[in-house]
């Protein structure tokens, strides 16, 4: 088993934040499910969000699709919150798609979906929250996750 550090660079983070329209498999319509806490953290800082999960039909009002092969148009990040074992078949659908990035979320981690994903030239973040990153990157991180500008590293 290959490590998964050489698909965590700080580039590849920053290329795919600036994208705009993120397929995320698995988002829920539940509250208390982190897909749909990140999936509404998106939608707030600007991104076009496309939910991925047959067993919704809308979330935030926003039509869900069974699968990434099934989203009209083309998709720029496919952001994965479902167990490993199903990230070949998605792995292969971002590639159909032809999208830029796959981000496979904290504790999501198949070799053999990020071989699929690279082979056909889709660039892999792995065991990254594409929440916290952007947070982090993007100035909006502080104790609690939200920019309140109270509390600041700046002297």
């Amino acid at each position: 088993m290959s490590s998964y550090s050489a698909w965590q660079q700080p580039e590849s983070i920053l290329q795919a934040l600036h994208s705009k329209r993120i397929a995320v498999v698995g988002l829920s319509s539940n509250e208390l499910r982190a897909s749909n806490f990140v999936g509404y953290y998106l939608l707030r800082n600007g991104y076009e969000v496309i939910p991925v999960n047959p067993r919704e039909d809308t979330v935030f009002g926003l039509k869900s699709y069974d699968s990434v092969a099934d989203i009209p148009g083309e998709i720029d990040i496919v952001d994965v919150f479902r167990d490993p074992s199903a990230v070949p078949e998605i792995a292969t659908d971002a590639v159909a798609k032809g999208a830029r990035f796959m981000w496979l979320q904290f504790g999501v981690i198949s070799e053999e979906g990020i071989a699929i994903a690279e082979a056909g030239g889709v660039e892999c973040i792995v065991d990254q929250c594409i929440k916290i990153e952007h947070a982090r990157h993007m100035g909006r991180m502080h104790w609690l996750g939200f920019n309140t500008d109270r509390i600041s590293a700046q002297r």
